[in-house]
C-alpha cells in the first residue's frame, strides 16, 4: 500500500473520530451552528471514502481501453467532494431558516464548545499533513481533502466565537446566524474544489512556474548537443502525472541513434525533476525550425 493511499485511509479514520465528537457536541447543545459543523464532517467522511476509491482506480496500470492510464480518477473524486459540500450547505441553510423563526437557548453550551474545539484541533493538524503530502506526491485528491478540512477548521472557529457571543449577550438568534455563515463558507469551499478539479479534467496546462522549469530543463539538456531548437511545447496534468510533448529540431544529417540518445537524455533530465512525467518528443529536420542558432522554446 503506497503512502498516498495510507493517508487517504487515515483521513477516513480521522473523519469518523471528528464526526463523532462534533455530533456529540451538537447532541449536548442542540445548536444549529454545531449541527452545521457536524454535517460538514459527515461530508468529510463521504469524501474520504471517495478519495480511497479514486486512488485505487488511479493506480491501475494502463490497459487497452485506457492507454494513458487511470490518473484522472482523482479529479472525479474531488468533483464529487465539491458536490457533496454544496448539498450540505443547502441543508444547513434550510435548518438555519427554521432557527431564525424560533431561536432558543442552548443546553450545556460550554461542554459542547470544548468538545467541538478538540475536534477542530485534530482536523487542523490532519489538514496540514494532507496538504503538505498531497503537494509532495502530486495528489489533487489529497490536496482538495486537506483544503476542505482547513476550511472546516476556520468554520469551526467562527462557530465557537458565535456561540460564545450568544452566551454572553443572550442573543440566541446568533446561533442560526452562524449556521448561515458556515453554509456560505462551505459553498465557497465547494466551488473552489470543483473549479480546481475541472481544470485537470479539461487538460489544463501546468502552472507558469512549472512550465518555465520544464523549458529550462529541456534547454540545458539539449544545449551541449546537436539540437537546434525545441518548439511547440505542450503540457497537461492528470493527478501526479505530468504529460509533456514537444518537437526537437536537429540537423538533417543526424543519425537516428544520435537523435534517440539525445531524446533519452532530455527525458531523463525531465524525470529527475518530475518523476511521474510522461515525455513524448517528435524529432524534426532542420528545415522545420522556427528559430535558429540556439536551443529555444516557443
Amino acid at each position: 500500500m503506497n503512502r498516498v493511499l495510507r493517508l487517504a485511509i487515515g483521513s477516513l479514520i480521522v473523519g469518523l473520530a471528528v464526526l463523532s465528537l462534533k455530533a456529540l457536541a451538537w447532541a449536548l447543545t442542540g445548536s444549529l451552528a454545531l449541527m452545521s459543523d457536524a454535517l460538514e464532517s459527515l461530508v468529510n467522511v463521504a469524501a474520504a471514502l471517495a478519495v480511497i476509491a479514486a486512488l485505487r482506480v488511479a493506480k491501475r496500470p494502463a490497459d487497452s481501453n485506457h492507454p494513458y492510464g487511470h490518473h484522472k480518477a482523482e479529479f472525479f473524486s474531488a468533483v464529487l467532494e465539491g458536490v457533496l459540500i454544496v448539498i450540505a450547505a443547502l441543508f444547513i441553510l434550510r435548518e438555519a431558516w427554521a432557527g431564525f423563526l424560533d431561536p432558543r437557548a442552548l443546553d450545556a453550551p460550554f461542554l459542547g464548545m470544548a468538545i467541538n474545539a478538540g475536534a477542530s484541533l485534530i482536523n487542523g493538524a490532519w489538514a496540514v499533513l494532507l496538504i503538505r503530502n498531497g503537494r509532495r506526491y502530486r495528489s489533487p485528491a489529497l490536496v482538495a481533502d486537506g483544503r476542505h478540512l482547513m476550511t472546516d477548521v476556520v468554520s469551526s472557529v467562527g462557530v465557537l466565537i458565535g456561540i460564545g457571543l450568544a452566551i454572553a449577550t443572550g442573543w440566541w438568534i446568533l446561533d442560526p446566524a452562524m449556521a448561515v455563515l458556515v453554509a456560505l463558507n462551505i459553498l465557497w469551499s465547494g466551488w473552489g474544489v470543483i473549479k480546481g478539479s475541472l481544470s485537470g479534467l479539461m487538460d489544463e496546462a501546468v502552472s507558469d512556474d512549472e512550465l518555465d522549469e520544464i523549458r529550462g530543463i529541456i534547454a540545458t539538456a539539449a544545449s551541449d548537443d546537436v539540437a537546434i531548437e525545441a518548439h511547440d511545447l505542450r503540457t497537461r496534468h492528470a493527478g501526479p502525472v505530468t504529460f509533456i510533448d514537444f518537437h526537437l529540431v536537429m540537423p538533417g544529417e543526424t543519425t537516428v541513434e544520435t537523435a534517440h540518445d539525445l531524446c533519452d537524455r532530455i527525458e531523463a533530465a525531465l524525470m529527475a525533476v518530475l518523476p511521474d512525467a510522461r515525455v513524448t518528443i517528435h524529432v524534426e529536420p532542420e528545415h522545420k525550425a522556427k528559430h535558429s542558432g540556439i536551443v529555444v522554446l516557443s
